[in-house]
């Protein structure tokens, strides 16, 4: 809680970051643009590292990670960033403490000021700034820019994805900046992509050595490997807009596909941020979990993890300390006591040294299931890669044995629990009617309304941990079913058992950038900037 409040005081007067280029208007660009444990311009310019470190710093920046001056982790930034947004929207985990400063909070779906703030606000320090200096330190034909871009689409499609509208193609053309409307941002993202996909696939035929290799801690210089990603993240940028504009999802999803390097196909190819002896960050999930202890399972992870006796619960949690069973709260619980509920609940299974995912090769096969179910596009039958995400998925998670693999795939009995127990008062609540009752078997014989169903109930379990991309799929299908939260008493700007659907735009906008935002309010349409307003592509619910 200590980090969390230290760092919701840093983010609260926090301007945005487009502010940040006009050093002649705010006097402050170096205090904002360089995190203060990075190297500065100066050291960068006399050691000819300044597109290398702004790009370790971009990677550091998607999710954040890293260690302050005083050596602790930065898990209360990713708490406030990811866990008290995405991943408690996507019932992936609930939130257990309780603060001083705020008794409803996101949980309960009653945005808390500051929180709703901080992913607005660290995307454009650690994601756009850094960026934009190396667009201003390059040609368009580099592979920096090119790699670059390829977070920056990463970065920016998550923040538009909790906000609507953004700054985004005039950032850095005005300390006060214009707003995008959700449908522009998305297709400049696929220009973006376009264009990067095109000089990064240019090299690759040109060159076999590594490129940036020292500061890329993704893939470590690997520009195939790259281009993969690239391709799968305009898919799933493509699958994102398929409801609302399906003739633009046809045309990138294709190319997508179509690209002669593919997409990502292995584990190998997933984009992991790796730990290594010159790069070291204490893993804020499990920080916010083991050390904070404020976070545990998701009572709706609980159902269907537990109803399936899926074999990557152990590998995503732990067993509870009480009883050494796997349980889950319940999300916008209120008087929570946490002392009960670290012991009676499973944390999350992370270790303090873990790499972070950025996006696993199984999500490649759930997108190309979805695609040839709805657009027939790709070269395989939905069934093929429907099982083959799956077993993509369980490999990662370190699953191995191919009979456990194919008896999970072939289990057309087992359905999630039907009924979630609390694991502190054990009381008992039926949740039939709230969950996908779906088995795992794939039915040939079923309604493809069922086999997109079936498809994203799989997908939201592969793509644990990231909350995130879990919540805007289910936002934009409707799939899976989760636990409700407890109570929609706090819950003003969000109806009675709806999934909440954004995020506010920051306060730190209303103040620094006011006509601009008021602009951006008409943008989202009838609903207003409420936590109950859709987004753009969010048409189906």
């Amino acid at each position: 809680m200590k980090q969390i409040l230290k760092y919701t005081k840093i983010i609260s007067g926090t301007f945005l970051a487009g502010n940040l280029l006009f050093t002649s208007c705010t006097g402050q660009f170096e205090k904002w643009n360089i995190n203060p444990n990075e190297v500065t311009r100066e050291q960068m310019t006399q050691d000819n590292l300044n597109t290398g470190a702004y790009f370790t710093q971009m990677e550091r920046g998607v999710f954040i990670i890293g260690k302050g001056a005083d050596g602790i982790g930065l898990g209360g930034r990713y708490q406030i960033t990811e866990m008290l947004t995405g991943d408690i929207f996507a019932s992936y985990i609930a939130n257990i403490n309780t603060y001083s400063y705020t008794t409803y909070h996101n949980d309960h779906y009653a945005l808390y000021r500051d929180w709703y703030n901080a992913p607005f606000n660290d995307a454009y320090t650690n994601v756009m700034q850094p960026w934009k200096t190396i667009v201003d330190e390059t040609d368009e034909g580099s592979p920096a820019r090119a790699m670059a871009t390829v977070v920056k689409v990463l970065g920016m499609s998550r923040i538009t994805d909790m906000y609507g509208p953004i700054p985004y193609s005039k950032f850095g053309t005005s300390i006060q900046v214009a707003y995008d409307s959700q449908k522009d941002v998305y297709y400049q993202f696929f220009e973006e992509l376009d264009d990067a996909i095109n000089v990064l696939t240019a090299y690759n035929n040109t060159n076999s050595s590594k490129y940036m290799e020292q500061y890329d801690y993704i893939y470590s210089g690997n520009v195939g490997k790259w281009i993969k990603f690239a391709n799968t993240l305009r898919l799933r940028l493509a699958m994102r807009i398929s409801f609302v504009d399906e003739a633009k999802a046809v045309t990138e999803a294709t190319a997508a596909v179509n690209h002669s390097s593919g997409l990502m196909t292995t584990a190998d190819d997933s984009a992991i941020l790796s730990q290594t002896s010159s790069f070291s960050f204490i893993n804020p999930l499990w920080e916010v979990s083991e050390s904070f202890e404020d976070m545990r399972m998701g009572a709706t992870m609980d159902c269907y993890l537990n109803g399936y006796n899926d074999p990557r619960l152990s590998k995503y949690f732990r067993p509870a300390t009480k009883d050494d069973k796997y349980h889950g709260v319940r999300n916008g619980m209120t008087n929570i006591s946490k002392d009960a509920y670290k012991e009676a609940a499973s944390g999350l299974n992370f270790e303090d040294d873990d790499p972070m995912q950025w996006m696993n090769a199984a999500e490649a096969y759930f997108l190309l299931a979805e695609a040839k179910l709805r657009l027939n596009i790709g070269t395989g039958t939905v069934q093929s890669y429907y099982e083959q995400g799956i077993r993509t998925s369980l490999a990662s998670k370190g699953v191995v044995k191919e009979g456990d693999i194919n008896t999970y795939i072939a289990d057309a009995v087992s359905l999630p629990l039907s009924t979630y127990t609390d694991p502190n008062t054990n009381r008992g609540t039926n949740v039939a009617s709230s969950l996908s009752q779906m088995t795992i078997a794939w039915e040939e014989s079923a309604t493809p309304e069922k086999k997109l169903e079936r498809i994203m109930l799989q997908k939201w379990i592969a793509l644990y941990p990231d909350g995130q991309e879990a919540w805007s799929e289910m936002r934009r299908t409707g799939y899976p079913g989760f636990v409700r939260i407890n109570s929609y008493n706090n819950a003003t700007e969000v109806a009675s058992n709806e999934l909440i659907s954004r995020l506010k735009f920051p306060t730190t906008e209303y103040s620094d950038n006011s006509e601009n935002t008021q602009a951006a309010v008409s943008l989202l349409g009838t609903g207003g900037d409420i936590a109950g307003t859709r987004l753009w592509w969010d048409v189906r619910r």
